[in-house]
């Protein structure tokens, strides 16, 4: 007789993992992928494109269509506008496929009017690729965060699944060529090695999250206000966990060591290049400027919007009650809304000014001296709209989640709170710079579904438990009767 050894447990565990990757990844990709298709100019695909194409063609890092060179003619000026990590992904996509690098050579055409935009091939698949691997990349980081917090196998798998249900209602944002899976992936990555040295105190998980934030920041330098929230939170947590000043000042400088690795090259090129020190220009003025808008909400569009906001059914109920013009103004694609405003005053100010850097200062003074009071009101509900990640799925997650707070709170359960404040802080801060959109606020799906998988869990634990002691007890009763 043969016996079989059983299969190492390590591997099958291994192996587990991977096949729930890989099916997320197909089921990430196919929801992508059978999106409409989007021509390469809509949106603010352009404005990664055509970077992409200038570093292929002419080796030079530039501000794509905010400059005023005809890059299909001659080199553009070197340029710190955007980050570099996206356009530099887009490229190698570029450099990978054939038909793309038409297809984006044309559409660059089409932006300095040498061709117009109907014969442009529309094909972006290998970035749709691109997009899906990065987001499951993501989901699986969640995952391990999750396990690491509880413990559980079982959690890497449910609050997987269920970050991988919050992500498909935005397949046809994914569907467009802009920043928002790399932000995802780059941040759930952050916080998964940042949650690992919350827990074990080891310098080399710290160092891997200050690379990872590195990336984060030069993909979405808005995202460098975390770079402070990350060393309070490890400084806040370090004597909670035993940690003495010199652990901490390891896990501090391990941090700081990697973010700098990734990002001062980028700052010295800046200065080298473009005359000037720092991770970006115009960009967070040209943020503030268009955000100033909102601070003329009436207090009839301050009350709605806090149903107007609840997906599926907000915009429905607000029609009904106030009209279909109520809060018009929120919608992007109004021209009299608060996008027309802001874009409208930024373009005038570029064109009085030249840039706006050099202005901000005073504008923003000038600006929250009169209106301060307005710009904090208003805050509350571009937040409020901020937090409904996942579409109609958000109904479920986010009330799950602050359920997972409470409860965490009331049990001590520390780490979680920790691995949440995060990506609550960026709710607030583009609430204060930037708009009302959820697209900036994905990587609230995280502690989303985290929370989530942790409040589900338990209730099915307490069900079974339930359900097995009440048949236990049936036998019992049934014999005594006998």
């Amino acid at each position: 007789m043969i016996v079989t050894p059983n299969p190492d447990r390590t591997t099958v565990r291994v192996g587990a993992r991977i096949v729930f990757g890989l099916a997320i990844l197909a089921v990430l990709a196919v929801a992508i992928t059978s999106r409409p298709t989007k021509r390469l100019n809509d949106f603010d695909q352009s404005f990664y494109l055509t970077i992409a194409f200038d570093l292929l063609h002419h080796q030079v890092f530039s501000n794509g269509i905010f400059d005023d060179t005809d890059s299909t003619v001659r080199p553009p000026p070197p340029g710190m506008f955007f980050g570099p990590v996206y356009p530099v992904l887009v490229a190698a996509m570029i450099k990978a496929d054939p038909r793309f690098a038409r297809a984006v050579e044309c559409a660059v055409e089409a932006n300095h009017g040498k061709r117009g935009g109907e014969p442009c091939d529309i094909y972006a698949r290998p970035v749709h690729l691109l997009h899906a691997l990065l987001l499951a990349i993501g989901v699986l980081a969640i995952g391990f965060t999750a396990e690491l917090i509880f413990g559980r196998l079982l959690m890497f798998y449910l609050a997987g699944a269920l970050a991988t249900v919050a992500l498909l209602p935005e397949a046809d944002l994914f569907s467009y060529i802009m920043t928002e899976s790399a932000t995802f992936a780059f941040y759930g990555l952050t916080a998964a090695a940042m949650v690992w040295g919350l827990k074990t105190g080891r310098g080399i998980a710290w160092l891997i999250a200050g690379l990872f934030l590195g990336l984060l920041v030069l993909t979405r330098p808005s995202f460098v206000v975390l770079g402070p929230v990350i060393v309070i939170l490890a400084v806040l947590a370090g004597p909670v966990a035993g940690a003495d000043r010199r652990s901490l000042a390891t896990v501090v400088f391990g941090f700081c060591l990697g973010f700098a690795i990734v990002v001062l090259p980028w700052t010295a090129r800046n200065a080298g290049s473009v005359g000037k020190w720092g991770l970006t220009e115009e960009y967070g003025a040209l943020s503030v400027i268009e955000r100033f808008a909102f601070n003329r909400m009436t207090a009839r569009e301050f009350v709605l919007a806090f149903p107007y906001c609840v997906p599926g059914i907000g915009a429905w109920l607000v029609e009904r009650l106030a009209g279909p013009d109520a809060v018009s103004r929120f919608d992007w694609r109004d021209p009299k809304g608060f996008f027309g405003e802001g874009r409208a005053r930024r373009l005038a100010l570029v064109a009085q000014h030249g840039r706006l850097d050099p202005v901000i200062g005073a504008l923003a003074r000038e600006e929250l001296r009169t209106h301060w009071w307005r710009y904090l009101l208003t805050t509350l509900p571009l937040a409020w709209c901020g937090l409904w990640i996942g579409g109609l799925f958000g109904l479920v997650l986010i009330p799950l989640f602050v359920w997972a707070g409470v409860r965490a709170a009331r049990r001590r359960q520390g780490l979680f709170l920790l691995y949440a404040i995060p990506p609550l802080a960026m709710v607030g801060l583009h609430a204060a710079v930037a708009n009302h959109y959820s697209r900036y606020n994905l990587i609230l799906i995280g502690p989303a579904s985290v929370g989530a998988a942790w409040i589900i869990s338990g209730l099915a634990t307490r069900a079974l438990t339930r359900n097995a002691t009440r048949s236990v007890g049936k036998p019992a009763r049934n014999a005594a009767q006998d």
